[in-house]
């Protein structure tokens, strides 16, 4: 899965896949998607957890309000906080003169996606379940609580339970954004996906740089589904606006990938 895949419709998104398991995660999703619950997406890096996490929003009753991503590996350990919950005016040399709102805060009414949690430091992770079970919490710096109404979905490439029992990853916590679990295959697991997934890059990316590539020799499809694709979907998708950008013609063959 990527963002290029398919539009926010999960109706779509099933269109362009045979994979049973693929199928079945879409028809969760759909129901997963009308209620509240917390969801927890759990796959290897490059599988398109990112793109569940946006199709739920999408496909939710929240989706007019924000959807409020934070990459977890992303932010120093020391700027978590702050990130997440915001600061008040004269928290910290360097902030903003008048405070600013944290993550948390702007994402109130609609939907919050924390991916890479399993990153997130183990004072942090206390905080977070705090602020998840009380539905509230202080900026950096404050002594007002501020209350929020927002629908957690995090995602991890890690495995959780695993984490918890090294003592790496709260338990409480765990069990906390355990509600509903979607754990994504890599692509090696679910070839039958891929010639929908790499018809519907090469139509995205031909429209995208102006090309008028038709199609794929049943040859190039045949060595796409039986290579192992340790990158995943992402993987799959530079190589293929790699080719795009490089070929000639309106036809992938092998002559083409030889030029990538």
């Amino acid at each position: 899965w990527s963002s290029d895949v398919c539009s926010s419709d999960l109706e779509e998104c099933a269109f362009y896949t045979a994979d049973p398991h693929t199928l079945k995660i879409l028809d969760q999703a759909r129901k997963v998607a009308k209620t509240d619950a917390t969801v927890l997406i759990q796959g290897p890096s490059g599988t398109g957890k990112e793109l569940l996490a946006d199709l739920i929003w999408k496909n939710s009753k929240r989706a007019d309000k924000p959807f409020i991503e934070l990459n977890c590996s992303a932010i120093p350990e020391t700027l978590f906080e702050s990130e997440m919950f915001g600061y008040e005016a004269g928290a910290f040399t360097g902030g903003n003169r008048s405070g600013k709102a944290g993550k948390f805060e702007i994402a109130n009414g609609g939907t919050i996606f924390l991916d890479e949690i399993g990153e997130l430091p183990l004072d942090m992770q206390a905080k977070l379940l705090r602020a998840i079970q009380e539905r509230r919490f202080y900026r950096v710096g404050g002594t007002s609580p501020i209350d929020v109404d927002v629908r957690l979905v995090v995602a991890t490439n890690r495995k959780l339970s695993e984490l918890v029992k090294e003592g790496k990853f709260r338990e409480d916590l765990f069990y906390r954004i355990n509600v509903v679990n979607f754990d994504i295959p890599p692509l090696e697991m679910r070839k039958c996906d891929i010639p929908g997934l790499a018809a519907r890059f090469l139509q995205k990316l031909s429209h995208l740089y102006e090309k008028e590539i038709q199609s794929f020799d049943p040859e190039v499809m045949d060595l796409f589904v039986r290579y192992n694709w340790p990158g995943n979907v992402r993987q799959l998708q530079n190589i293929l606006e790699s080719i795009v950008i490089l070929m000639e013609g309106n036809v992938v063959t092998k002559e083409t990938l030889a030029d990538v």
